[in-house]
């Protein structure tokens, strides 16, 4: 990297940290204020000064992470999947952040398009609607009508998002090294955090994930994945066939019938299992924002940036058999599959009543076989994973990614109030 390249990193570093901690330093002022205030306010003026506190709060958390973009842009659509945690307006503002950032303007993306694909827009399609329909923290997308008529989806990659991501990580490196340093953050997490994201931006790698999933998951009719126009995309424009479909709010409003939201979580479920036993990968992003809904039961998946490769299969069946209740081997076995071989077997046991506990949620047994994702137990076995790899410097490299897939899914699940027998599901699943 030469002197000029580093100077400009270093500048952007800077800059992006100045933002985020203007934005801390913002939000520490109205809180301080805030607490001065209580003191003349009642018990019902202060619930309600409270109230405009978060709100302002998280509408200005959510602008900043929104411009910011990148992987600051992430940690917002991240923080808006703990439903459990964060109170519902809060989780409300920031979940705007799936789908509704703030866009580029228009001659910036048609400058981005040309130098990807060496015309702009109106040269390549028939029809292109210069007003994104989506924005989210890599890239915006566009309606458009390619040549031979079919309506299609175009994904146009922010300008050097790239450096952004990079920038984020330089800052995030520097606040976790004392984490780091007395080895709760190990600095193969962070490398891990970062390539995962990067390899986000590389647009032939989503277009690859898209074919790996269109023709692994094939099978399941309901199930809607856009085809990839190879020679109308690149590395950084991604052409697509468009998806129909209500987003996830709009099909909640509807208020679907209880047997509705049973079929659609049902499939959910089955969609994530069919990756783990099929295709030997996860997409490790399955916030609300990447699903579409039809009212018979229909869904589409979008979004394939965000896809882990990994054998996830044999972590699932000994959670359903309790593999670790059989002796030692099984037990170190599935440790080891969570934690890393070099975890210390000793400390990674007093993990095991939290699998039984997770199991026996997930897998119950006996005359009601069916999990209500309902149960808030669900989000309190998912918080004590992390706490309890986090208190005990146990996380691998593959736990954000696989904990993040996880969030995703019974977030959407726990806000669908779906009742679903997973291992029905995952042994029918087994034999297909």
């Amino acid at each position: 990297m030469g002197l000029v390249t580093k100077l400009k990193a270093n500048e952007g570093t800077v800059r992006r940290g100045y933002r985020l901690g203007r934005l801390g330093l913002s939000i520490v002022g109205s809180y301080v204020g805030y607490q001065a205030q209580n003191i003349w306010l009642g018990d019902d003026g202060r619930a309600a000064r409270a109230a405009r506190l978060r709100q302002r709060a998280s509408r200005r958390v959510r602008e900043e992470l929104g411009e910011l973009k990148g992987a600051a842009m992430k940690l917002g659509q991240l923080l808006s999947l703990q439903g459990q945690t964060l109170p519902e307006d809060v989780v409300r503002e920031l979940a705007q952040l799936q789908m509704h950032a703030p866009a580029m303007h228009p001659s910036l993306a048609r400058a981005q398009f040309k130098g990807s694909l060496g015309a702009y827009p109106e040269e390549v399609y028939r029809e292109f609607q210069a007003v994104p329909f989506a924005a989210a923290s890599l890239g915006q997308v566009h309606r458009a009508i390619a040549k031979d008529g079919a309506q299609v989806a175009v994904k146009i990659q922010y300008p050097a998002i790239r450096a952004a991501i990079e920038n984020d990580f330089t800052l995030l490196s520097s606040a976790m090294l004392p984490g780091r340093m007395a080895g709760y953050f190990p600095k193969t997490l962070v490398d891990e955090l970062r390539r995962g994201i990067l390899e986000e931006t590389d647009y032939h790698n989503e277009a690859a994930n898209l074919e790996l999933f269109h023709r692994g998951l094939s099978r399941l009719k309901y199930l809607t994945i856009p085809t990839v126009y190879r020679e109308l995309s690149s590395d950084r424009v991604l052409t697509m066939s468009y998806v129909e479909g209500e987003s996830f709010d709009e099909f909640l409003r509807r208020r679907p019938p209880q047997a509705l939201r049973d079929l659609v979580g049902s499939r959910i479920v089955e969609v994530y299992h069919g990756q783990l036993q099929w295709l030997k990968a996860v997409h490790a992003d399955p916030h609300p924002g990447n699903y579409l809904f039809h009212s018979d039961g229909r869904i589409g998946l979008v979004d394939f940036g965000c896809v882990k490769r990994i054998d996830m299969a044999p972590i699932v069946e000994a959670y359903r058999q309790r593999s670790w209740r059989d002796g030692p081997e099984g037990e170190r076995r599935i440790l080891t599959f969570i934690f890393g071989a070099r975890a210390p077997l000793a400390r990674a046991r007093q993990f095991i009543p939290i699998m039984d506990t997770q199991a026996d949620i997930l897998f119950p047994r006996g005359a009601s076989p069916v999990t209500d994702y309902r149960n808030p137990k669900i989000w309190d076995a998912l918080r004590s994973s992390s706490e309890f790899a986090l208190r005990n410097k146990l996380i691998a490299p593959d736990f954000a990614f696989l904990t993040r897939a996880d969030l995703g899914l019974y977030h959407l699940l726990h806000r669908l109030g779906a009742r679903v027998n997973i291992s029905e599901i995952w042994q029918a699943a087994s034999h297909q």
